[in-house]
């Protein structure tokens, strides 16, 4: 049995009826994130509430969570904060997307049906870091040895020794 979040919603019925989809999904189980971030970890959950403006069927998405990476210096486990509100036109065809008002973002939802896995994909593909590193030098291992080891530098005094040659 599939999960709630990847089964398939009609949009219009939903914008229609002005309804609310609360949802709670592991981050593992989207596949577009576990191919992209396969060490990816983690929860979210949120709202989507779902309305028409200017005739264009809209879901307004608001999300929270936290994300489990691996810091790309020092390869220990590393705990980002999710949250991430946007609102977004679903429209049925490419040709759509270039009518939606600018104010709104356009997604494809392919004969007018889409997932809550999708909508909130595309949200936390903007929301995770590119590259996943711990903000303090405390909190990062590999960060704190690099700040207490003394730095070589191997062509220090080369501009002085140029000075003097010339």
């Amino acid at each position: 049995m599939s999960p709630p979040w990847s089964r398939p919603l009609e949009i219009d019925r939903l914008a229609d009826g002005g309804a609310n989809v609360d949802f709670e999904v592991p981050l593992a189980q989207l596949e577009p994130l576990r191919t992209q971030r396969p060490e990816l970890a983690g929860h979210t959950e949120g709202r989507l509430h779902f309305t028409r403006d200017r005739g264009w069927p809209v879901a307004e998405l608001a999300l929270r969570g936290e994300a489990r990476l691996n810091c790309q210096r020092c390869l220990q486990p590393l705990h980002v904060r999710l949250e991430a509100e946007s609102r977004v036109a679903l429209v049925a065809s490419e040709a759509d997307a270039t009518r939606v008002p600018e104010d709104l973002e356009p997604m494809l939802a392919p004969g007018g049906r889409t997932t809550v896995g999708a909508l909130i994909t595309e949200e936390l593909l903007l929301a995770l870091p590119i590259v996943a590193l711990h903000a303090a030098p405390e909190e990062c291992p590999a960060r704190a040895a690099d700040t207490a080891a003394p730095r070589h530098r191997p062509f220090a005094g080369l501009g002085d020794l140029l000075k003097r040659s010339e």
